[in-house]
């Protein structure tokens, strides 16, 4: 059986299309000493993989034209010689889209399926989980009684933001596309008013009447007209973290927006950008944190399966055109 992967076939230009990627076959891989063998169970799928596709300076390398498509995964040790993995075993790593994957060790973890289902590694109790902890408790730190705004906020991170937020004492208000939308992010994830943002016709009004107070904090994962929008409605000390701007992945050219440091200055607004793993050191005493959480069902999550590791480019592909609510991944078989 061979190990099938995906591999980057050329750079996009605007959208993301499947015939930017190329499906190749290879043998499946031995482990060295210290080595182990992973079949993959589930992929992830982020927004963050667009960018890696590009040729620029971003905060991850950029995918080599005919290099392996990065990303996580979560799946089983099939063959070891590692001292810490043996056969049989459920770890979440740095995978690659292909369907086995050798690992040294270095960033990954055991996952307990008796604990959690193993999706979760990849969402809730994983990168999408941490993102959203150390944005919201470490970034923006957040304090009782205070507005919290989120962009994104039925997708993997956004969802939990809102939830976090919300056992943190604070008045939280979701946007995002879409009836069926707005209404998991209540409904399900505990928002006290969501923004949808295909019906409305005036972001600033509408956001006036759900943010009497105006807004402390700005959890934003979309950029674009959206955070244009919170900008203005900015309260003094307000902070914003940026960790996403999925508005503007797929644009050739990104539009000249209003220019907004003037709220900032007016404010005293403190905005910063940041990726999970400025917190590296700390990310498993969040885990604890969050799967005490997610086993008391404070935290829910909902997770988007597409099935089969052929269609990848096109579980990506989605994100860019809201398909999902919630962690999106792939069941790899």
């Amino acid at each position: 059986m061979p190990n099938r992967q995906f591999v980057l076939a050329s750079r996009p230009t605007g959208m993301v299309e499947e015939s930017h990627f190329r499906m190749i076959e290879s043998p499946i891989p031995s482990p060295a000493e210290g080595e182990f063998l992973v079949r993959s169970l589930y992929l992830s799928v982020d927004p963050y993989m667009r960018g890696r596709m590009n040729a620029g300076r971003s905060y991850a390398t950029p995918v080599e034209i005919g290099g392996l498509m990065g990303g996580g995964g979560v799946g089983e040790v099939i063959e070891s010689k590692h001292p810490g993995y043996r056969p049989g075993d459920v770890a979440v790593l740095q995978t690659g889209w292909q369907q086995y994957a050798i690992s040294n060790g270095k960033g990954a973890r055991k996952v307990d399926p008796s604990a959690a289902p193993i999706t979760t590694a990849l969402g809730v109790l994983g990168m999408t989980g941490l993102t959203a902890y150390f944005g919201l408790l470490e970034i923006c730190g957040v304090k009782p009684g205070e507005t919290v705004v989120v962009s994104g906020a039925a997708g993997a991170v956004g969802s939990v933001v809102g939830q976090i937020a919300k056992l943190k004492g604070c008045r939280t208000v979701g946007i995002a596309g879409g009836a069926k939308k707005t209404e998991f992010i209540q409904k399900e994830c505990g928002f006290d008013a969501a923004l949808d943002y295909k019906a409305s016709t005036d972001y600033t009004a509408d956001l006036a009447v759900l943010c009497p107070d105006r807004v402390d904090v700005y959890f934003d994962n979309t950029g674009g007209p959206i955070s244009d929008a919170v900008f203005a409605h900015l309260n003094f000390f307000s902070r914003v973290a940026i960790c996403g701007q999925i508005a503007h992945y797929n644009d050739a050219h990104p539009p000249m927006g209003p220019r907004l440091l003037r709220y900032v200055l007016v404010n005293r607004t403190k905005v910063q950008g940041f990726i999970v793993s400025d917190h590296q050191d700390r990310h498993a005493a969040a885990l604890v944190q969050l799967t005490q959480w997610f086993k008391e069902g404070k935290i829910r999550c909902r997770e988007d399966v597409v099935e089969g590791f052929e269609n990848m480019p096109r579980a990506l592909m989605g994100l860019f055109t809201g398909e999902n609510i919630g962690k999106r991944v792939v069941k790899v078989g």
